[in-house]
């Protein structure tokens, strides 16, 4: 890799902020991680309820029944107080009108009157002997508490102090009361463990907040942040993404390199420059047809990013299992935008070499409805000699394609240029006119012999709807086995089919009908969203 394109890189990688100084929101636990932890104190609190029932059981019934002895009164309002404590924060924490921090902030104060609690039952009939260290219920209490409560290491040990040196305040105001006494010095020895265990309990704090820095670190891409995974694919993660500033949403395609096969630093980085490349060229293309991308770059994970537009709407592919074979009028209005696109990209050198019904989205875009984006052009391949650079889909780590959807050409003996993305145009027009591959087959080899040596059957031959002969020339046309016999690009076939006259009744207006009667939840504000396809 020369040292250009490692500068390069470097620029666009995020680093963790040096010691000492923290990005915005860095002094507290993500949202996410916060709100699972005050889960998790929840549960804390209906434990800690049902203990101090227990006790309170055993102090009422238990004790006088088999011991004989009369509980001290305070003893019983002690325990009763502190199950409706615990109550109270277990009914309070789901309120969903405070803020997770105001949450535990509370937990915090919950846990420092279970000491107090745990002292006044510890001192208040009799002083501990003082003969050796004193080993308190409270040590439990902070020490399970440090592993519950979501605050921060100084919060932690401010919180376990004050909670350790309630067992020696006891004895002191014991002392006053007329109890037998010990010196300071005497009771802090006696006490000991409470503070051992204070000092530890900041551990589990600490660990806490180094994960949540990490967590945030990872959902911070470039100017982006996660917000919610919108799904899987075999190259990555797709997530929805918000712009820390604008608050402009966006899909957030995630990709690791051990996901393709990287077995050495130098593979990584190699797809790491191939991806940007690619991110670079896809950035370049103009078309309003092709998916727009806002940002890109690596994290210090060598974790490669593109930020893309949010789309809503379906891919090709799902709208036809959805809702069955196109009308010829509604598909020729859908391919002449991908060829809008494709024709860009053609005009520029670069060939998709991956067109595919789930690589063509109709989603809703401001006003206009059937509004089509060609996705993934990360796959895109260099058609120029000075630019003929492998691209991931001619590593050794991938195949070159989609079987049902892949030029002749491609399975002999590798050829990719502009006419072999109008062949892939025309089996994606194939299934969007019949709901079926041009080839069916059960293996990809005997699909490679269909597409290789079989004529295809017209597509008005294998569907009841009313397909015009001319449709039927277009597309057989695009499936022709020689490449030089098809349309030579995605321009010439874009004028084909603005010439086809029999299938021009579908506009914008007819495809805002059909989206109001088959896809209500999408034509109202613009906030539902199926971005699956992006993950492929």
């Amino acid at each position: 890799m020369n040292m250009a394109n490692e500068k390069l890189i470097a620029a666009r990688t995020q680093t963790p902020p040096p010691a000492g100084r923290e990005q915005t929101g860095a002094g507290r636990l993500p949202d996410e991680l916060l709100s699972e932890q005050v889960r998790r104190l929840a549960v804390f609190a209906a434990v800690g309820a049902g203990l101090w029932t227990y006790a309170l059981a055993m102090s009422t019934i238990v004790n006088p029944l088999t011991l004989g002895s009369a509980i001290p009164a305070i003893k019983v309002m002690i325990e009763i107080l502190a199950i409706a404590t615990s109550a109270a924060l277990f009914l309070y924490l789901p309120y969903k009108g405070h803020s997770p921090q105001t949450k535990s902030d509370a937990g915090l104060e919950y846990f420092v009157l279970n000491a107090m609690a745990v002292a006044i039952l510890n001192t208040w009939a009799r002083t501990p002997a003082n003969d050796s260290m004193h080993l308190s219920w409270n040590t439990v209490v902070i020490l399970v508490s440090s592993m519950i409560m979501p605050a921060t290491p100084r919060k932690m040990l401010a919180a376990s102090l004050v909670a350790a040196s309630m067992d020696p305040l006891g004895v002191w105001v014991g002392h006053l009361r007329g109890l037998p006494g010990t010196s300071v010095v005497s009771t802090l020895v006696l006490f000991m463990p409470n503070y051992a265990c204070a000092v530890v309990a900041i551990l589990p704090s600490h660990l806490l907040y180094r994960l949540g820095r990490r967590l945030r670190q990872a959902q911070e891409m470039g100017s982006y942040r996660l917000v919610e995974l919108l799904g899987r694919g075999g190259m990555g993660e797709v997530w929805r993404g918000e712009h820390r500033l604008l608050k402009r949403p966006a899909a957030i395609k995630i990709v690791r390199p051990e996901l393709l096969g990287a077995s050495t630093d130098a593979e990584a980085r190699d797809m790491l420059r191939r991806f940007e490349q690619e991110a670079q060229a896809t950035a370049a293309l103009s078309s309003p047809h092709t998916i727009r991308v806002f940002d890109f770059g690596v994290t210090a994970e060598h974790t490669f990013f593109y930020v893309m537009e949010l789309l809503s709407g379906r891919d090709l592919d799902s709208l036809v299992r959805e809702f069955g074979p196109v009308p010829a009028d509604r598909t020729l209005f859908l391919l002449r935008q991908v060829c809008h696109s494709l024709a860009d990209a053609h005009a520029r050198g670069f060939v998709h070499r991956d067109i595919t019904p789930a690589n063509i989205y109709a989603c809703r875009m401001g006003l206009e409805y059937d509004f089509v984006k060609v996705l993934d052009f990360g796959l895109v391949k260099f058609n120029d000699q000075t630019s003929m650079e492998r691209t991931l889909m001619t590593g050794v780590h991938t195949t070159t394609g989609t079987p049902a959807f892949m030029a002749p050409e491609i399975i002999l003996d590798g050829e990719v240029d502009q006419r072999a993305d109008v062949y892939a145009l025309g089996c994606v027009a194939y299934y969007l006119l019949t709901g079926q591959l041009v080839f069916e087959a059960d293996t990809p080899m005997k699909m490679f012999l269909q597409h290789l040596q079989t004529p295809p059957t017209p597509p008005s031959q294998r569907t009841e709807m009313p397909i015009p002969r001319e449709v039927d020339e277009i597309v057989l046309a695009c499936l022709e086995k020689d490449p030089r016999r098809r349309p030579q690009n995605a321009e010439e076939l874009l004028r084909m089919l603005r010439r086809c006259r029999s299938c021009n009744t579908w506009d914008t207006d007819a495809a805002r009908g059909w989206w109001e009667k088959h896809l209500q939840d999408l034509t109202g504000p613009l906030q539902s969203v199926d971005s699956s396809a992006l993950c492929a």
